[in-house]
């Protein structure tokens, strides 16, 4: 006889471990399970009788045998009111007494009374629980419960006989009716897990067929899913590590947590509050972090530097929050609080009221978290009184660590949060002013790589002038570590090695949790190459938007004009009807005057076309004089029509909206789940590149993919910049849009559909709404079908083969049709018809990740084809791109000209390599010194001899200040003293004219 390979035998290995001692509970019988109030009525009132005898005696005196029908019924209204997660943390009021439904371990031994209490709950684990008041009664794997209150449901599926872990999601999906009350959001249930013996997923609120399941799992080889388990099934650490008794009574104490939004919106009856409630419990890579972190901190005491490698979307902020809470209460083995505060460094604004509001649920007590938000004094008092937890800013950090050093005998925490703030291009030299004393320049110099704002630099530089503390320990919060963070922040991980703990860009995309910015990344000239292969393709219908822009990109790369009118036609074209047509773009710009004039042209193009549906903003710091327009002075807020700086973000995020431009703000911790698309055009490098692309990676529901257009970067170096922190190969080979009619010529060739076929599909598919009628669904069916029957008569090979040609043509045209201006109609109802077909042929292993890949994205295709097709694209005529226009293009042409000319001489001259993207170095070091007051006055002062000699002085730090992303040329001119000679005289003739007001010298 076999063994049993059952659902039952994987359903009683849960049992038998948790119904042990170590797994701490007792079996539960099913039948004991009161549908009405979807609770264990007897295991409820059993607890508070023998733990809580002296409230229950009145209660009993005064009810005789109904007292404990009146003790549920009054629980029942008090969970109403207050959720079951507060009833379980802080009891209820019955009769005049609260009563406890649970208590809690203590932080410390110090109390065992209270250990006692902890020790006398009950967690029951009962399976196959009918849980509906109708028949026949729908019944749940499993049900978990703490002394009779349900805590958590668990359904179960088996791939031994054909249901994995998506049969379960599917089941809360459709089955699982969230009228319930076992499954009413904070009524009962806190936590609904679907688990097979590989993966795990999770909700903690059921919504229909909107129900979202997050994956619960280790992560393996730096992607998503689960080890190998040597030892049984790879989801064993849910029940062993998770569910435990002692670990999930931790997380009902102090991780879960209810997070509440309120948005107001304005109507036509005024402002309008929607409040929006989520129950928080924590993910996989979340939990082990905090829990490792602590366990280290409680072993080891203060005094050491850990490095958490987050990737964006790993839930930062909730992960800092309870490990802030954590760390506040930690005792070590002798019951003494190890740390006296934890200081959170961050820039986020929202972080703590979001901390107070979650820690507050934990404990009800007031005053745990206190902002820093005046001055060093406030600061001072709330270190010197102990307060449990502070945050303060960037710009307090070099005071924390003073104040800290003086209070002796007192140990910390400190938390840094890399989450940037968006400062000027004058706070960075400040910063830089700093970084670069007390005998730490050189340090400095190595390590100042990447992005001038970017506040970790400020917080290690601190850190190696004054050397590690014994009474502070550090917890460092990064996405993109550098070499030096590794080395400062060096507590050995469980490989022996930083980062202390690691969740990757990879396994945070895997899972879905952000987006994959690389996917649809194209250089410009990519761009030109593919417009180009469209152009001379023979097979293809030429249009005259193909030809116009194919000759458009041959003009001069730099020209902002020309750029200005690709970017807008592009968003037009391929971006704004994204997202249900609110997606939104970004245009990364290299200096403070780019953005000034990139905004002018924006607007003027766009009014010019008569384009109504696109407006922009602009963002950079103080004020920018244009050296073509003598006393003109541009601000932000001016050229935003008075919009503030603080409010700018909030006004992006509406409809009023589509396009932001920015010169170095916005390019870290902004945070716009609308922005689909970027335009690059910055030298972009290592963790700059990273930060600055990933601000395309939050996920929005109908968002399915992203796009970049990149005029400066090439694709190795992004490549470069990503490869450390991705753990994966992102780029494939660039395609040639012919390569589209070979495999629709392939597909054609298998003989499964014809022209008749996608025809009859599309008409019923693109059918407008009002013209449809209840037989359309099953129409699309009855086409599908005779096809479908057709591909089941191919041998294996054949049929696998169909599919991969399929679905390369559904990858290939998803990518290109975002970048090339398509007129060919078959194209893309091919590429409809056969994303439906892929989901209807038969399934087998190799095909699951697809296509439930495929159902995802299905959910919100066809709103976004019906967007498409409802908006009125008569005003403006022809979406064909234009060619080139006058708009903006005569003075920088000629300036870029002359700078083409410095470079061929220099080139010519010193037998350099120096392309048309180095212009932009002599551009922007140009247009620093215009902008420099004191060179300003020197100029308008000297002849030309003499300030030449005050000029040169001041060109060596303008050098130092262009280094990231212009190394070579950088060196070249700081080393080579003849090469640097001829160039600056170039330089000097040009900005010693335009700050005079006279012609520029011709070269």
């Amino acid at each position: 006889m076999s063994i049993n390979y059952k659902e039952i035998a994987f359903e009683k290995a849960i049992e038998a471990f948790l119904c042990s001692f170590k797994g701490g509970y007792k079996k539960g019988d099913p039948s004991n399970f009161n549908r009405k109030w979807a609770l264990f009525p007897e295991l409820v009132t059993t607890f508070i009788k023998d733990t809580q005898p002296r409230k229950w005696g009145p209660i009993e005196q005064f009810y005789g045998d109904d007292t404990e029908n009146y003790v549920i019924k009054e629980l029942h209204h008090a969970i109403n009111s207050q959720g079951i997660l507060n009833v379980i943390r802080h009891g209820f009021k019955c009769f005049g007494k609260r009563l406890r439904v649970a208590f809690f371990r203590p932080p410390h031994g110090m109390n065992p009374e209270s250990e006692e209490l902890y020790q006398r709950n009950v967690l029951t684990f009962t399976r196959q629980v009918h849980y509906s008041e109708g028949e026949p009664s729908k019944s749940i794997d499993i049900v978990l419960t703490l002394n009779g209150l349900p805590v958590a449901t668990i359904e179960l599926k088996n791939p031994l006989t054909d249901q994995n872990v998506e049969d379960a999601k599917k089941q809360y999906k459709g089955e699982r009716n969230p009228e319930d009350l076992i499954f009413q959001f904070k009524k009962r249930a806190l936590i609904h897990f679907a688990v097979d013996p590989d993966l795990v997923y999770y909700t903690t609120k059921l919504e229909g067929s909107d129900t979202y399941l997050l994956p619960f799992n280790k992560g393996h080889d730096g992607g998503a899913g689960n080890p190998p388990n040597p030892d049984g099934y790879r989801t064993t650490y849910l029940w062993e590590e998770v569910l435990q008794k002692d670990s999930f009574m931790d997380i009902l104490a102090r991780f879960l947590h209810l997070e509440v939004e309120e948005k107001k919106i304005s109507t036509d009856q005024g402002i309008r509050v929607i409040r929006k409630e989520n129950m928080i419990f924590p993910r996989y890579h979340q939990l082990d972090a905090v829990r490792k972190l602590v366990d280290d901190a409680e072993g080891q005491g203060p005094g050491k530097n850990y490095l958490i490698q987050h990737s964006a979307g790993s839930g930062k902020s909730n992960t800092i929050a309870w490990l802030a809470y954590r760390l506040s209460s930690l005792h070590n083995a002798k019951d003494q609080k190890i740390f006296d505060s934890i200081v959170v460094i961050t820039d986020r604004i929202v972080l703590d009221k979001q901390m107070q509001d979650t820690i507050y649920q934990f404990d009800h007590k007031s005053g745990v978290v206190k902002k820093i938000e005046k001055d060093s004094t406030q600061l001072a008092n709330a270190l010197d009184n102990a307060t449990p937890i502070i945050i303060s800013t960037l710009q307090k950090f070099p005071f924390v660590t003073d104040k800290v050093e003086d209070l002796e005998g007192q140990n910390y925490a400190v938390i840094v949060d890399e989450a940037h703030s968006s400062q000027t291009g004058e706070q960075a030299a400040d910063l830089r002013s700093v970084l670069n004393k007390d005998g730490i320049k050189e340090a400095a110099e190595d390590e100042l790589e990447d992005e001038e704002n970017d506040y970790q630099e400020f917080v290690l530089r601190e850190m190696a002038k004054r050397g590690r503390q014994e009474n502070i320990s550090f917890f460092a919060f990064t996405a993109t570590p550098k070499y030096k963070t590794e080395k400062v922040f060096n507590a050995p991980g469980p490989d022996g090695e930083p980062p202390f703990h690691l969740y990757t860009m990879r396994q945070a995309i895997e899972e879905n949790f952000i987006m994959d910015v690389l996917k649809h990344y194209t250089t410009y000239k990519s761009y030109y190459g593919l417009i180009k292969a469209v152009d001379e393709d023979p097979d293809f219908e030429k249009k005259k938007g193909s030809k116009a822009l194919a000759r458009f990109l041959k003009l001069h790369p730099y020209s902002i004009a020309q750029k200005t009118e690709v970017m807008v036609e592009h968003f037009r074209h391929h971006t704004m009807h994204k997202i249900g047509g609110k997606a939104k773009a970004m245009v990364v710009t290299s200096s403070r005057l780019h953005a000034v004039r990139y905004k002018q042209a924006f607007d003027k193009y766009i009014t010019e076309k008569g384009y109504n549906d696109i407006k922009t903003l602009v963002a950079f710091s103080g004020t920018v004089e244009d050296p073509d327009k003598p006393g003109s002075k541009f601000t932000e807020v001016g050229m935003n029509n008075g919009i503030r700086e603080k409010e700018l973000p909030k006004k992006f995020g509406t409809d009023e909206y589509q396009i932001l431009l920015v010169a170095e703000k916005y390019q870290t911790g902004f945070d716009q789940p609308l922005l689909h698309t970027m335009y690059v055009d910055k030298r972009l490098s290592g963790i700059q590149a990273v930060q600055t692309l990933s601000r395309l990676n939050r996920r929005y529901p109908g968002k399915d993919d992203t796009f970049v257009l990149d005029f400066v970067n090439d694709r190795e170096e992004i490549f470069n910049a990503f490869k450390p922190y991705y753990e994966k190969t992102p780029f494939a080979e660039d395609v040639e849009p012919r390569k589209l009619y070979e495999l629709q010529a392939q597909l054609e060739g298998f003989r499964i559909f014809d022209e008749e076929d996608i025809e009859a599909f599309c008409e019923i598919y693109y059918k407008p709404e009002f013209k449809s009628t209840d037989t359309d669904h099953a129409k699309l069916y009855a086409v599908l079908d005779p096809v479908v029957e057709r591909f089941k008569e191919l041998d294996e090979e054949k049929q696998d083969e169909f599919k991969s040609v399929l679905v390369s043509y559904r990858n290939m045209y998803g990518f290109l049709s975002q970048i090339i201006p398509f007129k060919d109609s078959e194209l893309e109802q091919l590429y409809t018809y056969g994303r439906f077909l892929l989901s209807r042929l038969p399934k087998n292993s190799s095909d699951t990740q697809y296509e439930l890949e495929n159902e995802v994205a299905l959910k919100f295709y066809r709103l976004e084809k019906i967007s498409d097709g409802s908006i009125d694209l008569s005003e403006g005529e022809s979406r064909d791109i234009k060619g080139p226009s006058d708009v903006g293009t005569g003075k920088i042409r000629e300036e870029y000209v002359k700078l083409s000319q410095l470079v061929e001489l220099l080139n010519e001259r010193f037998g350099t390599n120096f392309t048309q993207a180095d212009q932009l170095f002599f551009d922007q070091i140009e247009e620093e010194a215009i902008l420099d007051e004191d060179i300003q006055k020197a100029a308008k002062a000297n002849n030309l001899d003499d300030f030449r000699y005050i000029f040169e002085k001041e060109l060596e730090q303008l050098i130092i200040d262009r280094m990231d992303g212009n190394e070579e040329i950088s060196m070249k001119m700081i080393k080579d003293e003849k090469f640097r000679d001829l160039a600056s005289w170039h330089i000097l003739k040009n900005v010693y004219s335009k700050i005079n007001g006279k012609e520029s010298v011709d070269y």
